[in-house]
């Protein structure tokens, strides 16, 4: 592949060597970060739930224990039939032994739904139906815990406490009739159990991922600063390559130059001379005929040292030798153009010198692969980018030509899209079978 053309980098300072390194390090810090700050949300989201759990577990639990161990041996067949005495016996054990902060509200029913007894006295006496659950728990003997429905009639007096958690369970009377204990918890005192439980061991959970976090950064610190230093190794030695490249273009062009392009424009005027001397016309004519093939042969190897090393580059600027590659494809029959009005500015040498490999790419394709009969090569410069655009009317090209030409080695273009990806550059090329080519190169000035 060729080199010349190639921009040249010059070594980043430390100042630009630390900025480097520091980019991805911050960015794989903030990411750590976010990713410290979304496991903390969710292991808040997962403790609050478990500590609701383990707080619904501990109502159900407190609610066996109270309504068997102090309620349920006080209850009489008294409570059955709402005898005042059997109602008061009840009364007096809730209001000192089974309400507390956090339980608000008791209440005993009838498998028909009556209310036989509450620490509220306006339920006493009042009938609702009950729910699947309540009947449920009546018949299985089980334990249920729900949210309070405080839209319920039988609520109503519960809605000043807020949001509730009801636990229900069966009891029995004396004669082994089972009767429906409801207990109404607080439901801020499940959620405080569950920020209890995050509380305890969030600082562990949370300390650990920033510990983590913190032995990474330097880690990442240092791969960061390696991985730069490999980079800048590699591009000194792809540096060595094309310097090394681009000398020794520039010694086979000066010795084609100084030594056969001399020596056969030595031969050409030694034709030319002997030709006018001889005394048979046909003889003149042959040394006339090989004068001019030893002129072309001069002509074509004074094009292909253009071609290997353009030096008017370097000495006169991209306008010149533009000039030039766009004279050489006149030469092959092109009808060719150029526009250089928009180079506003002189780009560096090192971007002028990828905008001439990129315009020779074009033209090359031109000449070898269009078969085109017009071309058209523009140049300018805008506030970032040299731009090249090289436009032709031949055969142009389908996707799978450009990816079979590709798998033949025809990488002319492909090793232009890599030098231009190097220096943040673009190439883009569009074109349709036999609607001609179109060729976009930008080149940043920086």
């Amino acid at each position: 592949m060729d080199h010349d053309g190639v921009v040249r980098r010059q070594p980043a300072g430390d100042s630009a060597g630390r900025w480097t390194v520091a980019v991805p390090v911050t960015q794989f810090a903030v990411a750590g970060l976010l990713a410290v700050v979304v496991v903390g949300i969710a292991t808040s989201a997962a403790s609050r739930r478990v500590g609701q759990r383990e707080a619904i577990v501990d109502a159900r639990t407190t609610t066996l224990v109270k309504a068997q161990n102090i309620v349920e041996p006080v209850v009489t067949n008294g409570l059955v039939t709402e005898a005042p005495a059997a109602v008061a016996a009840v009364d007096r054990v809730v209001r000192q032994a089974v309400l507390d902060k956090s339980l608000v509200r008791v209440k005993i029913w009838s498998r028909d739904g009556k209310i036989l007894y509450s620490d509220e006295p306006r339920l006493r006496g009042a009938t609702y139906k009950l729910g699947t659950d309540e009947i449920r728990a009546l018949d299985d003997g089980v334990i249920e815990a729900d949210v309070s429905d405080l839209s319920q009639p039988e609520n109503r007096f519960e809605r000043g406490h807020g949001k509730l958690l009801e636990v229900y369970l069966p009891i029995r009377t004396p004669t082994g009739q089972r009767l429906l204990f409801e207990a109404y918890y607080r439901y801020d005192a499940v959620s405080a159990s569950g920020r209890r439980i995050w509380r305890s061991f969030a600082p562990v959970a949370i300390g650990a991922l920033i510990a983590l976090e913190l032995v990474q950064i330097p880690l990442a610190w240092s791969l960061a600063r390696r991985l730069r230093q490999r980079q800048r190794e590699r591009e000194a030695l792809l540096q060595q390559a094309v310097d090394a490249s681009e000398s020794e273009r520039r010694r086979i062009a000066s010795d084609l130059h100084d030594g056969v392009v001399q020596d056969l424009a030595g031969v050409a005027y030694g034709l030319a001379g002997s030709a006018r001397k001889q005394s048979s016309p046909e003889a003149g004519q042959l040394l006339d005929d090989a004068a001019v093939q030893v002129r072309d042969s001069i002509k074509s190897l004074r094009t292909l040292l253009v071609e290997i090393y353009p030096p008017r580059l370097a000495e006169a600027g991209l306008p010149a030798a533009l000039t030039d590659l766009v004279a050489l494809a006149s030469n092959r029959g092109l009808a060719a153009s150029l526009d250089v009005d928009g180079l506003t500015t002189t780009p560096p040498e090192p971007v002028a010198a990828l905008g001439y490999r990129a315009a020779r790419e074009g033209i090359r394709n031109a000449l070898t692969h269009a078969h085109a009969t017009n071309l058209a090569v523009t140049a300018a410069t805008t506030e970032r980018a040299l731009v090249i655009d090289v436009a032709d009317d031949g055969v142009g090209f389908s996707p799978a030509e450009v990816a079979d030409k590709a798998g033949q080695g025809h990488l002319g273009l492909r090793g232009l899209e890599d030098l231009l990806a190097a220096v943040g550059g673009r190439l883009e090329i569009t074109g349709t079978s036999g609607e001609g080519t179109h060729m976009h190169v930008e080149v940043p000035l920086r």
